[in-house]
């Protein structure tokens, strides 16, 4: 139906030292799927100081990459975090499987829980989380859910900190998310559809009409982290593809990203002086690479005064 998508190499920013291999030690998140890693990287996310902060799911430990690709522990704990952000006041949030929404305080390095239910009933499992300019905060609830289980879920917490909205049930495999550029829609990866869903949002916040965006096809799993850029054009992690789509406002293939390294491409965020860098986290390798793209990221809102 389109030209094949323009294809775009990428480079090895950083690389996890072998010391920070923990590839003898389990977790819960190991256990269930019977594999050893050393790493699952994922939920990229830059400060203001310019320094990438990632998670390693599979061992429970929240990292920072200095701009040099130097890696140091920040936080180890028995959880499963698999999405960060960045607050502009310096707070960071995490998406954490097993405890819900957690908050870090870089200073003191430490984690705590800062929502672990809605209306009085638990939260599935958290996966990724975006923060909107007003400040509201969207996430996604996959926990256990499939083409087989469809109970996935879309939240939005207000920046007031309090009130939560269910935006959408009844999904897939609710992944990586992001909002276009007039903030009215909201991209959701649904990662057991292989789709991108357009989740159309009123003036007041009130979810409207979903749609199905972008339908992939291949990969054993599907689409996972999302980024946007100026122009509106839309990144899309294609998981166990080794690939990050580039796609235009009205879902055109542009670039196809090639991993340089490993297959288990899992998220991305813009940084570097210009914000044009794309920054992608792979889980096989224990990788971040990099790709320059023709437009800057769209500022996100740790960037912001």
């Amino acid at each position: 139906m389109y030209p094949p998508a323009e294809p775009m190499g990428t480079e090895v920013f950083a690389r996890l030292p072998e010391s920070l291999y923990l590839t003898e030690q389990s977790s819960s998140w190991l256990a269930a799927r019977h594999v050893k890693m050393h790493s699952f990287l994922e939920g990229p996310s830059f400060d203001r100081a310019g320094n990438l902060w990632c998670v390693d799911l599979a061992h429970g430990r929240i990292l920072r990459v200095d701009p040099a690709g130097n890696f140091e522990v920040i936080v180890s704990y028995d959880g499963e975090p698999n999405g960060l952000k960045i607050h502009r006041d310096g707070r960071i949030f995490v998406a954490d499987h097993l405890h819900g929404l957690m908050l870090l305080d870089p200073e003191a390095r430490s984690i705590r829980p800062c929502l672990q239910h809605v209306q009085r009933e638990g939260l599935k499992g958290l996966n990724d989380l975006f923060f909107a300019s007003n400040g509201d905060l969207y996430f996604t609830d996959q926990g256990e859910s499939a083409l087989e289980n469809p109970t996935g879920r879309v939240f939005r917490l207000r920046a007031d900190g309090k009130t939560v909205d269910l935006l959408m049930d009844g999904l897939a495999g609710p992944n990586g998310l992001v909002m276009n550029k007039a903030e009215n829609v909201l991209y959701v990866a649904i990662t057991h559809d292989n789709a991108i869903y357009a989740l159309r949002l009123e003036p007041g916040g009130q979810m409207k009409k979903a749609s199905r965006f972008i339908q992939l096809s291949g990969s054993t799993a599907g689409p996972d982290g999302l980024a946007i850029d100026s122009a509106g054009n839309l990144a899309v992690v294609h998981a166990q593809a080794g690939t990050v789509w580039l796609f235009s406002p009205l879902g055109e293939p542009l670039y196809r990203i090639r991993s340089c390294a490993g297959m288990r491409t899992t998220n991305v965020a813009f940084g570097g002086d210009d914000m044009r860098s794309l920054y992608i986290t792979e889980a096989e390798q224990g990788v971040i690479l990099r790709a320059r793209l023709p437009h800057p990221g769209k500022p996100m809102y740790s960037h912001r005064d």
